[in-house]
């Protein structure tokens, strides 16, 4: 049987076994396992998990990973988010569409502050949603403002994602952070431009706050709320500056930032026993979870490379159908967009990494770059029927007036909106690259 051969009985039989219902990290891990035990034995079998484990295991920066998700889940569970909420609220309420503009102002400080998608979607669909629908707005273009916006998580720094990416690509976290930057508030700024525009040809869709209830709140009421809102931003701040000044290591920083969020919950008297106990916990999950998927990626990219399917799939494409650095890169952004109809964003990378991540060094182009390339398709990817995770994480948490008809009614603009940005940073790569090459160059 030919390399070419094994490895698509390889990739078939990963793909079935995830359709059955199989955890992501069991199906990729137990394929590549059994594949390396049946073509080099016993020997080469155990060697591969055991290389992979302490492959993981000597990556210092993973450390970064429980850090940052403790920190998001710290400044979730204790309120402190709620807190930008009601600064948003206040300060943009005169404005047409102005609470769906601070909603993703909300969106985007707490994607800074936790690096995962359902965390923003959580605390947009508890606090913003009810807000938004009691003040009047459109219940399609309010569920797509959330939904848009929590997936903002896994591109705005420090994107947990990107963590993932970085272990599979050998690529710095840093540099894939700092290049999550610039598409993130451009995709932000879009989105804020999308409403502006709607609200202003369609009033209705986004009403000002009544003039009357303005008015009671003073400027000094003004001025505590915004004291209070910023108090994530502060705690951002004093995490990311020290790291983006080289004097702390990026390890380092992500302990600055949970202890930051620890200490703020602790001295605004929301430390309680039951948020510390859930935020440990949620931590420990997910931080397992992510563990595992890694390992399990670690080897089956180990036979891929063992097998030279990179090579084979290489001359497939550019010798054999004579395509083009760019045709190829367009199809894999497509394939991305099909995939993540049906798995979710880890699951679709630890699946096509050992192929893509590869493939595009050969072509000659950034992995950094691609690696933000990767992430806003997989934006996308969430808001896509018909299983598209963000759409079924809403259904979830949205009130029963919200029908799933809604859900898939409001995402069309806001995925025309994420496909211009993804085109931008295609056409424009400066747009990702400019802050790492400056700040580590």
């Amino acid at each position: 049987m030919s390399y070419e051969l094994i490895a698509l009985l390889m990739f078939s039989t990963m793909m079935l076994m995830l359709l059955t219902g199989q955890r992501v990290f069991g199906a990729i891990g137990f394929v590549a396992v059994v594949a390396a035990l049946l073509l080099w034995g016993d020997k080469g079998g155990y060697d591969l998990g055991y290389g992979a484990l302490m492959k993981l295991m000597k990556w210092y920066p993973m450390l970064t990973l429980p850090m940052f998700v403790f920190m998001g889940y710290v400044l979730s569970e204790s309120k402190i988010a709620d807190d930008l909420y009601r600064m948003f609220h206040v300060w943009m309420g005169g404005i047409k569409g102005g609470l769906a503009i601070g909603t993703i102002g909300l969106m985007v400080l707490v994607s800074a502050m936790n690096g995962l998608s359902v965390a923003g979607m959580a605390i947009g669909s508890t606090i913003a949603l009810p807000e938004l629908l009691k003040r009047g707005y459109d219940k399609k273009m309010v569920t797509g403002v959330i939904q848009a916006g929590s997936s903002l998580g896994i591109l705005v720094p420090p994107s947990v994602v990107l963590v993932l990416y970085a272990m599979i690509a050998r690529q710095p976290v840093g540099q894939l952070w700092l290049a999550g930057v610039g598409p993130g508030l451009l995709m932000a700024g879009l989105f804020i431009a999308y409403i502006v525009i709607r609200c202003a040809l369609n009033p209705s869709l986004g009403p000002t706050l009544p003039e009357e209830e303005r008015a009671q709140v003073t400027r000094a009421e003004k001025f505590r709320l915004m004291r209070a809102g910023l108090l994530p931003v502060g705690i951002f701040l004093i995490m990311m500056v020290p790291f983006v000044k080289g004097w702390t290591s990026l390890v380092e920083a992500s302990a600055i930032g949970a202890i930051a969020a620890f200490l703020a919950a602790v001295l605004k008297g929301r430390m309680t026993w039951t948020v510390f106990e859930t935020a440990t916990r949620n931590t420990l999950g997910i931080s397992c979870m992510f563990m595992w998927i890694i390992l399990a990626a670690l080897a089956f990219g180990a036979v891929f490379d063992g097998l030279g399917a990179v090579k084979a799939i290489d001359f497939l494409f550019t010798e054999k159908l004579g395509l083009s650095p760019w045709m190829i890169l367009i199809l894999m952004q497509l394939s991305f967009l099909v995939m993540g109809s049906f798995l979710d964003d880890t699951a679709m990378l630890v699946i096509v990494a050992p192929l893509y991540v590869p493939l595009v060094g050969e072509l000659g182009f950034d992995l950094v770059w691609y690696g933000v390339l990767y992430t806003i398709t997989c934006q996308i990817a969430y808001m896509t029927p018909p299983f598209g995770y963000n759409l079924f994480l809403m259904r979830a948490m949205a009130p029963p007036e919200i029908t799933l008809k809604d859900i898939y009614g409001s995402i069309a603009p806001f995925v025309a909106v994420m496909i211009l940005a993804l085109v931008i940073v295609m056409v424009f790569p400066q747009i990702a690259t400019w802050l790492p090459n400056n700040v580590y160059q």
